[in-house]
């Protein structure tokens, strides 16, 4: 891999929240392209990272890398630049109440990009036609089921022309249905197999194991293990990952009893 071929690069980050240490020296790479997953307990420190890394929390100490380029965390322009390149879906879908599927998706388009009306129209369609709700563009998110909430969410994030997405599920899908969460993961899955650079968490271990080409434990703040899903994730294997997943399997499994 060469260094042109690193979209995003965190180097030694670390956050106190309420003078707790809830991030130390965390460091990772995303590859152009790259479905990275983290997955660890509840409280493990992955939506801080995630939020660190889209600078909706600020961290303590470290840097952030896009493209090979340092971000100045101090200067709102940059930030704001940033933000623009690094496309955030959030678990709660973040979408205007007031505002159709069409419009939550082009408003960002508009009032940040400068679009024009019809060409923002154009391209949200676009997206809204990639995550399968062409025909639901005029409806409001009250008329929207959560899954559908969520692809539009989606949609939105991806109208931008991000060069990475970061997918802020604390409990993956956590607030759909449960027979909704395989349709928002597979249009994750699709966008994968598409090449969109991606860093997100999950406690969806199958779609882990399918779609993550590399995938991060962590635990008490901490990047423990990282490696290919077929290593960590091994009948053989001797990992905290997959004791991890074993015990959650188990619960799982309790729990349909």
């Amino acid at each position: 891999m060469t260094g042109s071929d690193i979209v995003l690069e965190i180097r030694h980050i670390s956050k106190k929240l309420g003078g707790r240490d809830i991030l130390t020296d965390c460091s990772t790479t995303v590859a152009r392209g790259e479905m990275k997953v983290l997955i660890g307990p509840s409280g493990a420190g992955k939506s801080t990272l995630l939020q660190c890394i889209n600078c909706l929390i600020m961290p303590d100490s470290g840097e952030i890398l896009l493209e090979g380029k340092k971000l100045d965390t101090s200067s709102k322009q940059a930030l704001c630049a940033y933000r623009a390149q690094v496309g955030m879906i959030f678990q709660d879908f973040n979408l205007f109440d007031h505002l159709s599927a069409i419009d939550n998706v082009t408003i960002a388009l508009r009032k940040v990009k400068g679009m024009d009306k019809k060409a923002a129209r154009e391209r949200g369609m676009e997206e809204l036609t990639r995550v399968g709700l062409a025909s639901k563009y005029q409806l409001y998110p009250a008329q929207l089921s959560g899954g559908q909430k969520q692809r539009v969410a989606i949609a939105r994030a991806l109208a931008m022309d991000p060069k990475v997405i970061v997918l802020l599920f604390d409990e993956p899908t956590s607030a759909l249905d449960p027979e909704l969460v395989g349709e928002v993961l597979s249009v994750i899955r699709e966008l994968a197999s598409d090449g969109m650079t991606m860093i997100m968490a999950t406690h969806q271990m199958d779609f882990a194991r399918a779609t993550a080409d590399e995938i991060l434990f962590m635990e008490r703040g901490v990047i423990i293990e990282h490696g290919r899903p077929e290593e960590l994730l091994a009948e053989n294997a001797h990992t905290r990952t997959r004791d991890f997943c074993s015990r959650l399997s188990d619960m799982e499994n309790g729990s349909h009893v």
